[in-house]
C-alpha cells in the first residue's frame, strides 16, 4: 500500500466523524452561575500578603536567635589606634599650591562669565559666593580655637569644594547660553 492509498483511507475515516456532540446533559446553568457569581479564593492577596510577613518576621527572628543563642560572649570591639595627623586649611601652604592655581584660574575665568549673565542672576551667583567665603571665614576661625576638630576640617574642605563647584557651574551656565542657537 502506498502513501496516496493511505490519506485516502485517512481523509475518508475522517469524513465519517460526527461534527457535532451534543452533551449529555445541560451544562448552560453551572456556566451562567460561575460567570454573574465568579468564585472567590479562601485565601485572598491581602491574606496571603500578611501571612509571608509573618513568616518572613518569624523566621528572621528565629535565625536571629539561634545567631546570638551560639554567641554568647559579649562582642568585643576592637577599635584600631588612630593616628591625628594635625591639618589646618586655613593658610594658603596647607591647602596645597594646585589647589590655589586651579581657584585663581576660576577665579579669573568667572569674572568673564559672570559679565555675560543677567544682572538678577549675576547678583544672586555673587551673593552665594559671599555666603560661602564668609563660611569659610567662620570655619577657619573656629579652627583656629580648635585645630584639631576633625569635624571642623571636613567642613571646610567641603566649603572649599563647594565654593569651586559654584565658580565651575556659573561656567557652565555661560558656555549653555553662548551655544543655544535659539535665543
Amino acid at each position: 500500500m502506498n502513501d496516496d492509498d493511505r490519506n485516502d483511507e485517512l481523509i475518508a475515516a475522517a469524513g465519517a466523524l460526527a461534527t457535532e456532540i451534543s452533551p449529555k446533559r445541560d451544562l448552560w446553568a453551572g456556566i451562567e452561575e460561575s460567570i454573574t457569581q465568579p468564585r472567590r479564593s479562601r485565601w485572598t492577596p491581602t491574606l496571603a500578603q500578611a501571612a509571608a510577613v509573618v513568616l518572613l518576621i518569624g523566621a528572621s527572628s528565629g535565625v536571629t536567635f539561634l545567631a546570638m543563642k551560639d554567641n554568647q560572649q559579649p562582642v568585643q570591639i576592637a577599635t584600631p589606634a588612630l593616628i591625628f595627623e594635625q591639618a589646618s586649611f586655613g593658610g594658603s601652604s596647607a591647602l596645597g599650591l594646585e589647589y590655589f592655581e586651579v581657584r585663581s584660574d576660576i577665579v579669573a575665568q568667572l569674572d568673564e562669565d559672570l559679565a555675560r549673565l543677567s544682572p538678577e542672576t549675576r547678583t544672586e551667583v555673587e551673593h552665594n559666593l559671599v555666603l560661602i567665603r564668609n563660611a569659610i571665614a567662620e570655619i577657619n576661625t573656629a579652627l583656629e580655637a580648635e585645630p584639631t576638630n576633625v569635624l571642623l576640617q571636613d567642613l571646610l574642605l567641603r566649603t572649599y569644594q563647594d565654593e569651586l563647584a559654584v565658580m565651575h557651574r556659573v561656567g557652565g551656565l555661560t558656555q549653555r547660553l553662548m551655544s543655544r542657537k535659539d535665543i
